[in-house]
């Protein structure tokens, strides 16, 4: 017998579920509730569940190593310091920061501040040799502190880094840093040899170089032409493998036709023009330091008078660490390189069309001044021969 009240309840609980009147009542599970609630409750608890804290810092740290290897920005790394405190400690794992690529360290000359400096200095201490090379070029061009930018570039050079191989020969060639007397033309070819090795082409062409006229090593014509014979040839591999498929079967295809670009490289000596190779980050901050700055410190016989100059070539951007360190083009006088390698590339860029000879008054004072390279033409000729050889 029901009690007044409970059939008002009853009363209630029908008007909530109108199906009811009709025999149909919601569907309950085995824990209790409908399951539209379930569901949503489900949906809650998802909500809430941070599912990256579930992840190991072997897989993130993993993931980050192949975002700093393949980074085509320093901001693309950088980025990942800015998005949580996991990653900002991640981050600056060394097992991420020494597999820094190249165009990771590609800072901007106009962004440089302390902050940049530190980065660099905690990706080379983490063992990254590209950022070691990078700093050392900056500490030992720009920042002018010479020791810390040698031992820099000696840390990299030591674990086989080329390009850092050969810009210790360049500055052992030319005494950078230091007096006329401090050149070590031995020390240098070895260094190129070392580098040349290791397949870097500015370092094969100062090797041909110097054993085809016997600067600081034996004399040996035949040798020293197969290695600008090679470097050409390395310099065409690294151009179509650094391209697109689509960049390289056209490059083929100029190769074959005798056809090329408006720009002009050394490639031109085998009867075809690509691209000029992309120059390195460090390169590329000098030039963009220099060129901010008005050039070095005393350029021109600015202040201190020391008429020091940059290299000719646009895609080096080294600059004297003295007066007259560089040797000038033999021909015309008016043009300063800090080794064949530039020399080479700024004759095919450009300077073959503004190459003139000087009267024999200036001829004379440049010979005074310096040693003075022979022109570039030369070798232009001999690999023509050496590439006509082969062909027959």
């Amino acid at each position: 017998m029901y009690s007044r009240r409970s059939i008002s309840s009853a009363k209630t609980n029908l008007a909530a579920w109108p199906s009811a009147a009709k025999g149909v009542f919601p569907k309950r599970g085995r824990g209790g509730g409908t399951t539209g609630e379930r569901r949503k409750r489900a949906r809650t608890v998802v909500k809430g569940m941070d599912f990256f804290k579930g992840l190991s810092d072997d897989l993130v740290l993993l993931v980050l190593s192949k975002l700093s290897a393949s980074a085509e920005s320093p901001a693309d790394i950088i980025n990942v310091f800015l998005t949580c405190g996991r990653f900002n400690s991640l981050g600056m794992h060394p097992a991420v920061l020494s597999k820094l690529s190249p165009k990771g360290t590609a800072l901007r000359a106009g962004k440089w501040c302390d902050a940049a400096h530190r980065f660099l200095k905690r990706c080379s201490d983490a063992g990254s040799l590209e950022a070691s090379y990078t700093l050392g070029m900056i500490n030992f061009y720009c920042l002018e502190n010479r020791g810390s930018g040698v031992s820099l570039m000696a840390k990299a050079a030591m674990v086989s880094h080329a390009p850092a191989l050969y810009s210790l020969a360049v500055i052992q060639f030319n005494g950078s840093g230091g007096s006329k007397n401090d050149k070590d033309l031995r020390a240098g070819v070895a260094l190129c040899a070392r580098a040349a090795y290791f397949g870097h082409v500015d370092a094969l062409r100062e090797l041909g170089h110097c054993l085809q006229d016997g600067y600081g090593v034996r004399q040996n014509v035949t040798e020293g032409r197969r290695f600008l014979v090679q470097a050409n040839a390395r310099e065409l591999t690294s151009v179509l493998s650094a391209s697109s498929s689509a960049m390289a079967t056209s490059a083929a295809t100029m190769l074959i036709e005798n056809r090329g670009f408006s720009s002009c490289s050394l490639l031109s000596d085998f009867g075809c023009n690509v691209p000029v190779l992309e120059s390195h980050p460090a390169n590329r901050f000098m030039v963009e330091w220099f060129a901010s700055r008005g050039g070095p410190p005393g350029v021109a016989g600015g202040e201190g008078g020391d008429g020091l100059r940059m290299c000719s070539h646009v895609g080096c951007g080294r600059p004297e660490t003295r007066r007259h360190e560089f040797r000038r083009c033999s021909v015309c006088g008016t043009v300063n390189y800090c080794s064949r390698a530039c020399q080479a590339l700024d004759w095919k860029l450009s300077h073959k069309a503004r190459c003139a000879p000087m009267d024999q008054l200036h001829n004379h004072a440049v010979a005074q001044d310096g040693q003075a390279f022979p022109p570039a033409e030369v070798e232009v000729e001999m690999v023509d021969r050496a590439a006509e050889h082969h062909r027959l």
